[in-house]
């Protein structure tokens, strides 16, 4: 047993490995992302000075309000995040730290990252196509879409290629805009048969919707909680499962009906 004289100078001694541990693990890069809100786009408009989303083969019309497809940024796949970061990440509403195999492919370099991305836009579009033309039973061999959104990759801008594409050419025979002059905003995947899946970082995405002005944000309905978690004074959800389902509960804001809510 130490005496008490000796105890203090024997506690110094042990509390050094830990104080370089920690001198340490505040430098070391840690497996970690930290993203915050991103960009947002809007489909009914131009990108680059091209129009986001383009059709040939049937009537468009013009439309109002806008439908942003919102994004997170994140740290690179070779981004050295330390402990000063995280810590800083943990305590910001407009942060969030993630695993960084969560975010990004494992093993990966930014270059390939970059690629892969793209290519998972490529085939949200496809999907996105798809999903609006079978809902309004337009043929694809007539109707040709073409999608154009540079510098943006993933697959969460698929329910809002679709409802882009809905909206442009009226099929539904509602008439009128989807959005009814608002600016709104979402995120979701779609499939081919038009079911909406999570994304994941929904709560930075709600951020960067009502700074760019939404009022409305369309969230995958199994996302709820997360959408919640952050939300933003004056941003309303509407959750979503399925294309008609958005659809729907667009019409029936517009008309003053009942809509979903979280």
């Amino acid at each position: 047993m130490l005496s008490s004289l000796t105890r203090p100078r024997a506690l110094a001694l042990c509390a050094l490995p830990v104080a370089a541990l920690l001198l340490v693990a505040g430098f070391a890069p840690l497996p970690y992302a930290v993203a915050q809100p991103g960009s947002t786009a809007d489909v009914l408009g131009a990108d680059q000075g091209k129009p986001v989303i383009t059709i040939a083969g049937a009537p468009n019309r013009a439309t109002d309000g806008e439908l942003l497809m919102t994004t997170i940024m994140a740290t690179g796949p070779s981004a050295d995040i330390d402990l000063g970061q995280v810590v800083d990440a943990w305590f910001r509403t407009d942060r969030a730290v993630l695993p960084r195999d969560s975010v990004y492919p494992a093993g990966k370099s930014d270059r390939e990252v970059e690629q892969h991305n793209l290519q998972d836009m490529r085939e949200s579009q496809d999907s996105a196509t798809q999903a609006a033309l079978s809902y309004l039973r337009k043929d694809p061999a007539k109707v040709k879409v073409t999608l154009q959104l540079a510098d943006i990759g993933g697959p969460s801008a698929g329910l809002l290629f679709s409802l882009g594409i809905v909206d442009k050419l009226d099929g539904d025979g509602a008439g009128g805009d989807l959005t009814g002059g608002r600016t709104i905003a979402g995120t979701g995947t779609i499939t081919t048969d038009g079911k909406v899946g999570a994304v994941g970082g929904v709560s930075l995405k709600t951020q960067a919707a009502e700074r760019d002005g939404a009022s409305i944000f369309l969230v995958p309905e199994d996302e709820c909680s997360d959408a919640q978690a952050e939300l933003p004074k004056g941003l309303r959800l509407i959750p979503v499962a399925t294309l008609k389902g958005a659809v729907d509960s667009l019409r029936a804001l517009e008309k003053g009906g009942k809509v979903p809510s979280c």
